[in-house]
């Protein structure tokens, strides 16, 4: 008898965090926040597979939620490329 294969999205997965596209108005804020640009911001690859199925471009700046011992929660950002 063959092994029953489960495929899910790696988005769906648990131990993948939540990533969200950002709006411009976020960005603007995020950047001026911060007092950086752009660039400054770590890189993702647009075929990142926690990526998938998300209509992400080159230039987009996407939020990851990851879980934090100490602060519950902790954002981070990545630019796509």
């Amino acid at each position: 008898m063959a092994a029953k294969v489960v495929r899910t999205t790696p988005i769906e997965h648990e131990l993948i965090p939540k990533h969200e596209l950002m709006s411009e108005e976020q960005i603007e804020a995020l950047l001026k926040q911060y007092g950086i640009q752009k660039h400054h911001l770590p890189k993702i690859l647009s075929g990142d597979p926690a990526l998938i199925g998300m209509e992400v471009n080159r230039g987009d700046v996407v939020k990851i939620t990851r879980k934090s011992p100490t602060a519950i929660t902790s954002p981070y950002y990545r630019v796509v490329i």
